[in-house]
């Protein structure tokens, strides 16, 4: 990576220079504070059961995920135990990490441009979002980025995305994502 001094990653400096005059255009906004925009991005790997059965399951999920994420992940953990699971409170079940800034558009730019069309049989995404113009999709395999080493990999996870945005409604989220080229089937 370059001097963060000089670097703008290449979505950022789009999104400066010719979305938020597009965004702007189609909803008429008066006010460039109005514009949606990125805030932030949740990624999520669940361990489940392997996690219960073998502790460095969970070890492995942080491990991924840091390097899928460029940013170091962390262990998310049992809240409560629960015998008929064999849950102990405490007990390490998964990995997140929140991205904002420079590495949010870094990764958007790799899952879009590099893991998506990796994916087999990939026909678009369903447009998932909650009504405050947030959206949501899930990975069935987290192989699919180029910094995991797919010979190394014991076993496969799946992976959740959440997408968080400045928009009020889904429409203005999803015109900002299909600004950044977000692969949508409908």
């Amino acid at each position: 990576m370059l001097d963060n001094a000089t670097y703008t990653p290449r979505l950022k400096a789009q999104y400066a220079e010719t979305i938020r005059a597009a965004l702007k255009e189609e909803f008429g906004y008066k006010n460039d504070m109005q514009l949606p925009k990125l805030e932030k991005i949740v990624l999520n790997i669940g361990c489940g059961a392997e996690a219960v059965k073998d502790s460095k399951k969970a070890k492995a999920a942080v491990e991924d995920l840091t390097a899928i994420a460029g940013q170091k992940a962390v262990a998310t953990k049992a809240k409560k135990s629960i015998a008929g699971f064999r849950v102990r409170e405490e007990m390490p079940l998964g990995a997140k990490v929140t991205l904002r800034g420079d590495r949010m558009y870094e990764f958007l730019d790799r899952l879009i441009t590099i893991a998506m069309p990796r994916v087999r049989d990939f026909r678009g995404v369903k447009p998932s979002f909650d009504g405050r113009g947030n959206f949501a999709m899930g990975m069935k395999e987290h192989i699919v980025f180029p910094e995991i080493d797919f010979d190394k990999v014991d076993e496969v996870w799946g992976m959740d995305i959440v997408i968080a945005t400045t928009a009020k409604t889904d429409a203005e989220a999803k015109a900002l994502l299909k600004a950044f080229n977000m692969p949508f089937n409908a």
